[in-house]
């Protein structure tokens, strides 16, 4: 989908979205699986990992700005293992799905109701009763999605001394 096709508020947050996906996708570019699997850090995140997950989380809130929680929840959490490459998992097949994702959002951003809002799922971290647009869920996956690049940028420094964001 090309932003000239949208009123300029969706454009401007597919434009925003699609930046930061671009800032985290270029943390990863010409790196081995092996690379990509590697902590560089104490924490157990890895930079395939972050992409795994950035990917999986835009999945899962995109189907609750379709469908509400029960669709978002429709399917168990891995709550560690996103953040990893399994064994049987490679870069390039993690950046695969994560451009299925995003061009799944890319075509939802052009259609979807931005004021239609769904109850958050039960969960510690949301307040209890409150409701999201999809305007505040695409709000959401920009600053996960930006977040994430910047972590993803910290360990691709710590790789090979590459900066993709400074």
């Amino acid at each position: 989908m090309t932003t000239t096709d949208l009123t300029r508020e969706r454009a401007d947050l597919l434009q925003s979205l699609r930046r930061h996906r671009g800032f985290l996708l270029q943390t990863v570019d010409g790196l081995t699986d092996e690379q990509a699997a590697t902590h560089t850090t104490v924490s157990e995140l890895c930079l395939g990992g972050l992409v795994k997950h950035v990917a999986a989380m835009e999945e899962r809130w995109m189907r609750f700005a379709v469908g509400g929680a029960e669709e978002m929840q429709r399917e168990p959490v891995d709550w560690v293992g996103q953040f990893q490459m399994a064994p049987d998992e490679t870069l390039a097949g993690l950046v695969e799905r994560f451009h299925t994702v995003s061009s799944r959002t890319d075509d939802l951003i052009g259609t979807l109701d931005l004021d239609a809002a769904h109850p958050l799922p039960e969960a510690p971290w949301f307040e209890p009763g409150a409701a999201w647009t999809v305007r505040r869920v695409l709000l959401h996956l920009i600053a996960e999605t930006s977040q994430h690049a910047g972590h993803a940028d910290i360990l691709r420094e710590a790789i090979d001394g590459a900066k993709t964001m400074g």
